[in-house]
């Protein structure tokens, strides 16, 4: 099969793409015909060496978390998906070698649910890490009906589901962003508030009774600075910073999850979330998509796109 891969930790111009031995199918797996994955930017941390002390790496590294495609062969042991079936997942493993930037991949049934019928399946792929960051940050916070909530970083691909999410449940969401990106998160439901230097007052002003929940998804200085207009000190996640620990807040880091992905995919199919596309690429270009992740400011996701898109 052809394959995006790399045989020692490095920036972009690592990535090699070209023949690679199909996946074996362990019995709680599925072998996928893959049409379609994303970038993340824990992607091309982890091809260049981030992540080394917490996952074991056996090169050559394929790397890619996010799936979209159609089931080839169940495992001896599946009973939830048959030959033919579309579906999505997060397959992520606890070691690093065989990820999703693959004609084929073996993914394990945790991680996946089916596929939202309604959406081309570069949309599909971008659904499963971004979405459930959004959705595991909400949920961890205990974001519900007629809370106010705060997502900060609201134009990246994890923030767009947090909005639609957030909104989904009932929330008022504010979302932090450049002006350049406010209409763009008014489309999405939330009320734009422009990050930096300010931020604090901008808050009270939009906020004057106060904020019931604060997801950041930048890291920075910002989150700190919407603290103290949070009314429970405890309703605060970060992706990014740990030290939102120290507040007596969660830091997440995501977990593939399939009831969760389910109802995303319920979600996006009655059309209150829709995933937001920035860049799609080949797959022969993962190298161009990683670049594109890297330099920043990307509004929604980057798709890669393996295979026939029919």
């Amino acid at each position: 099969m052809k394959a995006v891969f790399y045989d020692e930790y490095g920036g972009p111009d690592v990535l090699q793409y070209g023949d690679q031995p199909d996946p074996k199918v362990g019995p709680d797996s599925v072998l996928l015909d893959v049409r379609a994955s994303s970038v993340n930017p824990v992607d091309w941390k982890i091809t260049a060496g981030y992540l080394d002390a917490a996952l074991p790496t056996y090169f050559p590294v394929i790397p890619g978390w996010d799936v979209a495609g159609v089931v080839v062969e169940p495992g001896v042991s599946v009973t939830e998906f048959q030959a033919g079936d579309e579906v999505i997942g997060y397959a992520r493993m606890d070691t690093v070698g065989l990820g999703t930037f693959a004609e084929r991949v073996a993914a394990p049934v945790r991680a996946l649910a089916r596929k939202p019928r309604n959406v081309s399946w570069a949309e599909a792929a971008t659904i499963p890490l971004a979405g459930l960051t959004a959705y595991q940050s909400l949920e961890a916070v205990g974001a519900t009906e007629g809370d106010t909530v705060l997502v900060h970083n609201g134009a990246g691909g994890v923030g767009t589901y947090a909005i639609q999410i957030a909104t989904a449940w009932g929330g008022r969401v504010l979302a932090t962003a450049s002006e350049k990106n406010h209409d763009f998160l008014r489309s999405l439901g939330a009320e734009p508030l422009t990050y930096g230097d300010g931020l604090a007052e901008r808050i009270a002003e939009a906020a004057p009774d106060g904020l019931d929940a604060v997801v950041d998804f930048v890291g920075g200085d910002d989150w700190m600075a919407s603290l103290p207009y949070l009314k429970t000190p405890e309703r605060v996640a970060s992706v990014v910073d740990d030290r939102v620990k120290e507040k007596g807040g969660r830091y997440i880091f995501v977990r593939p999850n399939p009831v969760h992905l389910l109802a995303l995919t319920e979600l996006v199919e009655v059309g209150r979330v829709k995933p937001v596309i920035a860049d799609t690429f080949p797959l022969e270009r993962a190298a161009d998509a990683f670049r594109s992740s890297i330099e920043g400011h990307v509004r929604g996701k980057i798709a890669i796109t393996i295979g026939d898109q029919s």
